[in-house]
């Protein structure tokens, strides 16, 4: 990432018996069409090849109108991605619907991963993506200039409050006649998948939310308990969270951890003595003064680059890089070289990161959400100083509201959810954005919930170890409470890098 602010708005990032009715018989006379419910699907391939792979799937539309209150007026159409059941026995058990996080992920987006994580539930199970309003191939809140080009922010170095304001204000005069940011909230969000569910006719359904899709799980389970049969959590938030309002108190938290793991391991502590937020507040120091040019190789093209490395480029880093342990294991090696003077594996990072990562989220979608949810509901003071991230970083996230079309919240939007569905809740114990207490919060209303804390992983846990076994079995047996975890703890901290050749025997 070519900076600290466009990098939270990427990171802010990641999921029953019934009439359910999956037909066979070809739609019309194309005999590759295949009817669910009312809605007809063909044949398709969706995911991302760079972000976890792609997955053959049955794709359909579904016309909803844009604005719940005038059904007469503008229409969207949803698109919806449909992984059948390996067994072929489409309709006989309660289907899963997996929603993606951001808020801005589009699910179609990582049916790659879905399918390769949730291998366990295809098994007997359909899985159903459906791209949230805004997202993926619904309507996308793209922001597009006044000749239809797409309006490029990542390359703003440090973009001030004033520049991302312009830039919404203009992103939100492009979206006129062809969307109302206003509408495309999680409220909204909950009534498109009660429709889908409908047209499909699906009685009864399964649910699992992953980081910002907890949120929308939980809306629509307490919207709608009866047509839910059970729900899964990963990286929890819960219904009172700020989103993106307390990702200094979270990233802090997190640096702790990975410093006390590393004092743990007689080569990394030898190695790598120094406490990493203490490391990183010194070295983001110097380069907030100082920022440096750098000469390094580009790891997409093999190209010599000459390059500013500013304090938002190393700790937009250290943070996206917090939220998988396979790459948290490389942050103490970056910093020791970055506090060295040596800034070139830090710059050949970042460049590889802001290639991955790069339009992950829409943006205008996430602003439709947090502007509406969250925005009014953060205070800076409640963000502790002296913390890497600093209450700056919230201020920045939450900036472009100001000028973003804001639309309405329920008036109970944040209250603890309450529900005797089963529900089984996942935490990473390392996770900088969702840590397990989040989940502890949430499973206090829940009397038939599980929380499992799968020690030393990060942010999005569904595909680990065991677990897709466990989730298979929970969505079978409908209690968490019989599940025989401890496979789990064979889950082991990944060791830290002691070089770039990797780390110690």
């Amino acid at each position: 990432m070519r900076n600290l602010r466009t990098a939270l708005a990427a990171c802010t990032s990641l999921l029953l018996l019934g009439a359910c009715t999956a037909t066979d018989p070809t739609a019309g006379n194309d005999p590759t069409q295949r009817a669910y419910g009312s809605v007809a699907f063909e044949p398709c391939t969706v995911g991302q090849a760079a972000g976890g792979g792609s997955a053959e799937a049955l794709c359909g539309r579904l016309e909803v109108p844009e604005v719940p209150e005038a059904p007469d007026g503008r229409k969207l159409s949803l698109h919806i991605t449909w992984l059948p059941a390996g067994s072929n026995a489409a309709g006989s058990a309660e289907p899963l619907f997996f929603i993606a996080g951001g808020p801005g992920q589009a699910a179609s987006d990582v049916a790659g991963v879905v399918a390769a994580s949730l291998r366990e539930i295809l098994r007997q199970r359909d899985i159903i993506l459906v791209d949230q309003r805004g997202t993926g191939r619904s309507n996308p809140l793209t922001c597009l200039d006044a000749n239809g080009e797409e309006m490029v922010l990542e390359d703003m170095l440090e973009p001030s409050i004033e520049l991302l304001q312009d830039y919404a204000r203009r992103c939100a005069a492009g979206l006129q006649g062809r969307a109302d940011p206003r509408y495309y909230t999680t409220t909204e969000a909950v009534a498109d998948l009660e429709a889908v569910r409908a047209a499909m006719g699906i009685d009864q359904l399964n649910l699992m939310g992953a980081s910002y899709g907890t949120r929308v799980a939980q809306r629509y389970a307490s919207t709608h308990p009866r047509r839910v049969h059970a729900v899964v959590l990963d990286g929890v938030a819960p219904n009172d969270l700020v989103v993106g309002g307390e990702f200094a108190t979270t990233f802090e938290d997190a640096l702790a951890l990975q410093t006390a793991q590393c004092a743990r391991d007689p080569a990394c502590s030898e190695r790598f003595p120094a406490d990493m937020r203490e490391q990183l507040r010194k070295v983001a120091a110097r380069l907030r003064a100082v920022p440096a040019e750098v000469d390094y190789r580009d790891p997409t093209t093999n190209e010599d680059r000459r390059d500013t490395v500013s304090s938002d480029t190393l700790v937009g880093l250290a943070f996206a890089f917090s939220y998988v342990p396979q790459t948290a294991s490389l942050l103490p090696l970056v910093l020791d070289e970055a506090e060295r003077g040596r800034y070139a594996p830090l710059m050949s990072l970042a460049r590889l990161m802001s290639r991955s990562m790069g339009g992950a989220m829409n943006r205008g979608m996430q602003w439709s959400v947090i502007c509406a949810e969250d925005a009014d509901r953060f205070d800076p003071a409640s963000v502790p100083e002296g913390t890497v991230l600093g209450a700056e970083v919230a201020e920045m996230f939450f900036a472009a509201c100001a000028q973003w079309p804001r639309g309405q919240r329920p008036a109970d939007f944040t209250a603890p959810f309450a529900s005797d569905l089963p529900v089984l809740l996942l935490s990473g114990e390392l996770d900088p954005v969702t840590p397990p207490r989040y989940a502890e919060r949430v499973l206090a209303g829940t009397p038939n919930g599980r929380h499992l804390v799968l020690r030393g992983q990060g942010h999005g846990t569904m595909g680990l170890g065991c677990m897709p076994k466990l989730l298979a079995r929970f969505l079978e047996s409908g209690d968490a409470q019989a599940l025989e975890a401890q496979c789990l703890d064979t889950l082991a901290y990944v060791p830290t890098f002691t070089s770039f050749n990797g780390w110690e025997p």
